[in-house]
């Protein structure tokens, strides 16, 4: 297991505040913390939905910012839940680490159908999953699973702000404007987290060359039921002559 360490700016601020959260939600000790995991990921598409409506009414910012608040919190209490009530498991990990992405995604798309383009929300999508992939080769790598500074804490964060923000605009602005809004929003996502990636790309080659926890991999690959495998040099070795 990857130790995992936070550079973020925001949970220093959050994580003390996370057990009295855990407890005032009297979650079930029964509760599987996966269902933690699923109810938040449901509140992910709820703001996604939020966005994408954001130009037509202005409860779509709110149900953005409620949406992506409520996924954040679910995100930091399913851990606390499962080691309280001794519910630990890779499964539960693994279904966590492959949700997180996933509600990012539709974020973008949510944005992209705001505006109508749908181009800049794939350079978003692709932009996430390099960035999911990347972070956890370098895990794997180095033995440590690192947050930036501007992580998924600091992105949450400035889309709660937005969607109040934009529940405003909305309000008080005609739609045309809302989706320029939400146009620019979207462009300025989508640039940022290029750049961030090409940063993060090269540091992280920099870091794993540098740092890596075991050698770098000189093994071949093992072709299961290929003529290769079948007449491997031990083989032969113990083949009678």
């Amino acid at each position: 297991m990857s130790k995992r360490v936070s550079h973020s700016l925001i949970d220093p601020l959050l994580m003390p505040v996370v057990p009295r959260l855990y407890r005032a939600l009297h979650v079930p000790r029964w509760f599987p913390p996966e269902g933690i995991i699923a109810v938040g990921h449901v509140l992910a598409i709820a703001a996604a939905f939020g966005f994408a409506l954001s130009p037509r009414y202005w409860w779509g910012g709110v149900l953005v910012a409620a949406g992506v608040a409520g996924n954040h919190l679910a995100d930091m209490v399913d851990g606390t839940h499962a080691r309280s009530t001794g519910q630990c498991r890779n499964g539960g990990e693994l279904l966590d680490h492959f949700t997180d992405p996933l509600s990012f995604s539709y974020w973008f798309v949510g944005l992209g159908i705001a505006c109508d383009r749908l181009d800049l929300a794939i350079v978003g999508i692709l932009v996430i999953y390099a960035t999911a992939v990347l972070t956890n080769i370098k895990a794997k790598m180095i033995g440590e699973f690192t947050l930036a500074r501007f992580g998924p804490t600091e992105f949450k964060t400035l889309l709660v702000i937005y969607g109040v923000g934009i529940a405003i605009v909305a309000g008080v602005a005609p739609r045309a404007v809302t989706t320029q809004v939400n146009l620019v929003f979207l462009s300025i996502l989508a640039a940022v987290g290029v750049i961030q990636l090409v940063v993060n790309l090269i540091l992280a080659v920099v870091q794993v060359n540098r740092a890596g926890a075991t050698p770098p991999d000189t093994s071949d690959w093992v072709i299961t039921g290929s003529r290769a495998a079948d007449d491997s040099p031990a083989d032969e070795a113990a083949a009678p002559r």
